[in-house]
């Protein structure tokens, strides 16, 4: 059997978007590496010039900030999970991390390739299991987030299930500090009954099976996701256009830097008898002689004729080019996150009215709404897929936040006062200190089983006169 077609496999939409991806994940990450891909040389621009900028430009991570942003919004107040198992909680990914802080990996994966899974996994063992070897060898299932570039092909049924996905698990064996540590290729190809690890070996080229075993799960136990308004409709990801937005800010940035440079050292004009003196001088010199540049670059001087101004001179932006720039860049950003559906703060002196501040916390609300409703839905499909590989497992009741709106808390308390003071009629006070438990809420997180005890005892009509006091 051909198994090293296993490693050729490459979904459509993969093969589509491979290149989209690659490039999202390397702006996403940043740095100098990510400065030299999408820095643009000039035509004209030699290459010593191009080297000074590029030493010089900075990368403001725009990409990596919208992605995390939408992610800490979408999961500022952590989900309740009644009914959870404790442990798997705690450690959702068998390596320390918690359940909320792996959905914040899915979460951002999602915001940056618009697609994204949930391996769910189950530790090897055999024999039998008792209570402490459960929790000393911590066996129960856990799950991992991944990128798409990470399940690179999958197939799904007529009925909307997975019938099969291919899993990278590229590894690093240096499990002997006396020996080079050897990179492992390998592949996990998951089907409804069973799994088997192909293994690629870099000096050959061979592949070969290195394990395989039955789970009995009936499933793939691997969660797919994909934004609704993106691939879903077969178009092209959001975050690429912001990834081509933050790009353009980037050149911008570099180009006014550059001007500032050239505004402390500016750019040598001579005359042009001079320049042709000099230059059938340089013959008759030994080496090292003058030297004048026949290059056209703003790191050379410029040659003018002796019908122009014939002094030598220096010239320099005025520092109106490098204001321009910079405010390009503020119109850039801006619209960036308007694209995006993230309201941000107007930079002018002219107040925003309430029906635009209305407006713009509404946009900010819906598009995280939608965000934790595809959330919430995926965590409770990998908690039933745990199930899957423990029938004792109980699937947690799971409730996302998404109330998200901004409070003023000195004009909601303001509020709260002057309605306290209506009407003395108890039961419209209960109601008023229900509001004032949910304010309290917003402001600050109160746990579940205590925002039950304090609503159960105002049901029971236990608010005094002097719940309300303007004094």
């Amino acid at each position: 059997m051909d198994y090293g077609y296993i490693f050729r496999r490459e979904h459509p939409l993969c093969r589509r978007n491979r290149a989209v991806w690659e490039r999202c994940r390397a702006a996403y990450s940043g740095g100098s590496e990510y400065i030299r891909q999408a820095l643009v040389r000039h035509v004209s621009e030699i290459e010593i010039e191009f080297e000074e900028r590029l030493a010089r430009a900075c990368y403001f991570n725009y990409p990596r900030k919208i992605a995390r942003l939408i992610t800490q919004f979408a999961l500022s107040s952590p989900p309740e999970r009644r009914g959870a198992d404790r442990d798997i909680e705690e450690d959702f990914s068998r390596t320390g991390l918690r359940a909320s802080e792996v959905m914040c990996q899915f979460s951002t994966l999602l915001n940056v390739y618009g697609t994204a899974f949930l391996a769910v996994e189950m530790p090897a063992f055999s024999g039998a299991v008792t209570l402490e070897r459960r929790e000393k060898e911590k066996l129960r299932p856990y799950a991992r987030a991944l990128s798409p570039l990470a399940v690179p092909d999958y197939a799904v049924g007529e009925d909307g299930r997975l019938l099969w996905a291919i899993v990278e698990e590229n590894t690093l064996s240096s499990a002997d500090p006396f020996l080079p540590p050897r990179e492992l290729r390998r592949r996990r190809l998951w089907t409804r009954k069973d799994w088997q690890l192909f293994e690629l070996e870099s000096a050959s080229g061979q592949v070969r099976l290195v394990a395989a075993a039955d789970h009995k799960l009936g499933a793939v136990p691997i969660v797919r996701a994909q934004e609704p308004d993106g691939f879903g409709l077969a178009a092209n990801h959001w975050f690429e256009d912001v990834v081509r937005i933050s790009d353009a800010i980037l050149n911008n940035e570099s180009e006014a830097q550059m001007n500032i440079i050239k505004q402390m050292f500016g750019l040598l004009v001579i005359s042009e008898s001079f320049a042709r003196r000099a230059d059938n001088r340089k013959d008759e010199r030994a080496s090292g002689g003058e030297k004048f540049s026949h290059v056209l670059a703003r790191s050379a001087a410029l040659w003018e004729s002796n019908d122009e101004k014939g002094v030598s001179r220096y010239i320099a932006p005025t520092g109106v080019e490098t204001a321009q720039i910079r405010e390009e860049n503020a119109m850039l950003k801006r619209e960036m996150f308007d694209v995006v559906g993230l309201a941000i703060q107007k930079e002018n002196a002219v107040a925003q009215t309430a029906e635009s501040k209305a407006w713009d916390y509404q946009n900010v609300r819906q598009f995280l709404a939608c965000r934790v409703e595809l959330l919430e839905q995926l965590e409770t499909a990998c908690w039933k897929m745990m199930r899957l590989y423990d029938p004792s497992l109980q699937v947690p009741e799971i409730a996302y936040n998404r109330d998200f709106a901004v409070v003023d808390l000195r004009g909601s308390i303001d509020g709260l006062l002057a309605l306290g003071q209506l009407s003395d009629i108890p039961a419209y006070r209960g109601l008023v200190t229900r509001a004032a438990v949910g304010l309290l809420d917003k402001y600050q997180k109160i746990p579940p089983e205590t925002r039950d005890a304090v609503i159960a005892e105002l049901g029971k009509g236990g608010v005094n006169d002097a719940t309300f006091r303007t004094e």
